[in-house]
């Protein structure tokens, strides 16, 4: 049977947490945050809540790793737990959380997908947010020989934890920005196969991003190029998976 949590990374992100627990616990399912090396304001409000809220496990990094490595810490952390998949959830409130229970129905269809959401946009995304999604596409569609990844860079999803863990044992994943679209190329190129379900994500109003326009940038350009030539030495691997399906 599977076993599923919830797994959140968060610095700093206070203003909308509390409602985003709040909604979370009507699914009855634990959750995993993880305080990503917050400052001391912050970590007094994710103490109360661990305090209000038993069904949620706080874990603390001492320095700031990066929504990567916040994610991966919470990933390890539910696999040596026993749970069969961990949801990726933001801290923010710009996931649709009630289709949580869409992604689960998903999962449990095939346990071993990863299931991702498939965004859809209002009008509060930046424009330059929504414009370089768009690169990563390509080069995603690119490094798997394929169009089977409709979406590599929504952070609202449902990882199988076994092939998850295995491939964090063997690579290094990126532990920033970065790793959202490397740890889904890779789960690819394992053998593993992604649903996307539609859902709604906002940029709520006054929300704090995270996201350093040069510097993540950089790292993911760097990445696509890393995952290019990766993709080079398995171009006969890719090419037969295409034909097998």
């Amino acid at each position: 049977m599977n076993r599923y949590c919830i797994v959140i990374p968060n610095y700093n992100h206070t203003h909308a947490i509390a409602g985003v627990l709040s909604e979370l616990g009507e699914l009855s399912l634990p959750i995993i945050m993880i305080d990503d090396g917050s400052d001391e304001d912050a970590k007094k409000v994710f103490t109360s809540l661990a305090q209000t809220y038993s069904f949620l496990t706080l874990l603390t990094h001492s320095e700031n790793q990066g929504k990567g490595g916040a994610v991966q810490t919470g990933l390890r952390y539910a696999f040596a737990n026993g749970y069969s998949h961990a949801i990726q959830v933001d801290a923010d409130g710009q996931h649709s959380l009630h289709d949580i229970s869409k992604l689960i129905a998903a999962s449990d269809k095939t346990p071993e997908n990863v299931v991702s959401g498939c965004p859809i946009y209002d009008s509060s995304v930046p424009k330059h947010r929504y414009l370089s999604r768009y690169i990563t596409h390509f080069w995603v569609w690119v490094e798997t020989l394929s169009f089977d990844i409709v979406d590599s860079m929504c952070g609202f999803r449902v990882y199988p934890l076994q092939q998850t863990e295995q491939l964090m044992n063997k690579r290094a994943l990126g532990a920033r920005m970065d790793f959202d679209i490397e740890i889904l190329v890779r789960l690819y190129w394992q053998g593993a196969r992604v649903t996307f379900i539609p859902t709604q994500v906002i940029y709520p109003e006054g929300g704090v991003s995270h996201f350093r326009a040069l510097h993540d940038n950089l790292g993911i350009s760097w990445l696509h190029t890393r995952l290019f030539f990766g993709m080079l030495v398995r171009i006969p691997k890719l090419l037969l998976r295409k034909v097998a399906f």
